[in-house]
């Protein structure tokens, strides 16, 4: 595993930033007692430069109703192409602020929420980071695989990237 590298918090949040601004999909995962751990897609609508995650959901849902019984949320990002991967882990809300909102709003959006800012189950959910862990090779595939190659036929410990750890 590659060496952990020290970074200021801010300097770690802007690095998180730019590791998950390219992807589309997250992965949320709640918690309920009957069922365990749920994970669903969801897109990031904005992370702000304190660390705060936003995301456009229904007010009334499942995943606000576990969020509602256990605030602790997971949010997985996952870009294969460049070799990055973050894991978040922190508390969410439901937040029902109509000037977020409309600050983040977006025409996509209207797909799931046709009446657009005006729908009455419009909300927010806003997650705040406790902690992150990230690991990114952004290496080619190729001159990873050559790394790999040579770690093996040497004996040596494949070193895949850099490694770092969040704490907010």
């Amino acid at each position: 595993m590659a060496e952990e590298k020290e970074l200021s918090q801010s300097e770690q949040i802007a690095s998180l930033k730019d590791k998950i601004k390219e992807v589309k999909v997250a992965m949320l995962t709640t918690f309920n007692d009957e069922e365990g751990l749920k994970s669903r897609p969801m897109a990031t609508s904005e992370m702000e430069d304190d660390g705060t995650l936003w995301f456009f959901t229904k007010e009334h849902s499942r995943k606000t109703d576990e969020i509602e019984q256990d605030h602790r949320v997971s949010v997985s990002y996952a870009d294969p192409g460049n070799n990055t991967y973050v894991s978040v882990k922190g508390r969410a809300k439901v937040v029902t602020d109509k000037a977020k909102m409309q600050e983040l709003y977006t025409t996509v959006l209207k797909a799931w929420f046709p009446d657009g800012i005006d729908d009455p189950e419009l909300a927010l959910l806003k997650v705040t980071i406790e902690e992150a862990e990230f690991w990114d090779s952004s290496s080619s595939k190729l001159v990873n695989g050559f790394k790999m190659l040579k770690a093996a036929l040497t004996g040596t410990r494949f070193e895949s990237g850099e490694h770092g750890t969040v704490t907010l």
